[in-house]
């Protein structure tokens, strides 16, 4: 049936590769990125504290339905992220505790609902990664349809199994597999820079000079003198 089927996973980054990211923040990935993908600001964190890293097993299902999201937590293997295109629907909760449990169990490094999940508070007092666009306490069906392992998107964030995805207080980024090492390449340059103006601004040592001079190319007008 069109619009009902489990695909084979096409291959996941490697694990030394997750691990790399792992230390970097959300942030200076996406920057590095043009700040182009996102997953949109209502994708924020449920759980208690700890980065998300680990490549994604992709799950497309109708609006509060899960039967593909237990799918894909069994195929799943160990590390993996279960990212969840449920249309960013809050009505019916599509993951609970018992999913998280049983996820947690099976060596899953964490999930992404663009959708809503339930029992927050225990999913908040644990430190399981999860993600998700809202809470609800209605339960949802099992009925599908939906894939696993095929390209989904999260509020334009383009996520195919395999990418890399990163989670943290600052929300989630999705690194397309292909193009991984070169991201991280450029995030590590970006976190250095970023910890070096840093150190700069803590000693009083920060050139201002662009602030006037951009807003002096862009025409505005200054009264005051900085």
């Amino acid at each position: 049936m069109i619009g009902f089927h489990v695909h084979a996973h096409p291959g996941r980054v490697s694990p030394e590769l997750v691990e790399a990211f792992r230390a970097l923040p959300v942030a200076n990935v996406s920057d590095v990125m043009s700040r182009l993908s996102g997953g949109g600001p209502l994708l924020q964190a449920r759980h208690g504290g700890g980065v998300l890293a680990g490549p994604a097993v992709t799950v497309k299902t109708r609006a509060g339905d899960n039967l593909m999201i237990h799918k894909a937590i069994d195929v799943a293997e160990p590390g993996d992220v279960i990212v969840v295109d449920a249309d960013g629907d809050v009505t019916n909760a599509v993951v609970g505790e018992l999913m998280v449990a049983h996820a947690r169990y099976r060596g899953i490094a964490g999930m992404v609902i663009y959708g809503a999940i339930r029992d927050a508070g225990a999913i908040r007092a644990g430190d399981f990664p999860v993600f998700s666009t809202g809470i609800s306490h209605r339960g949802p069906y099992k009925d599908g349809p939906g894939t696993v392992n095929a390209q989904i998107a999260l509020s334009g964030m383009i996520v195919a199994a395999g990418d890399l995805i990163l989670g943290d207080e600052d929300g989630v980024v999705a690194i397309p597999r292909a193009e991984a090492n070169a991201i991280h390449e450029a995030a590590v340059k970006k976190a250095a820079a970023e910890d070096k103006q840093m150190q700069q601004t803590l000693v009083g040592g920060m050139d201002r000079s662009w602030v006037d001079r951009t807003l002096k190319e862009k025409g505005c007008i200054v009264e005051i003198d900085s």
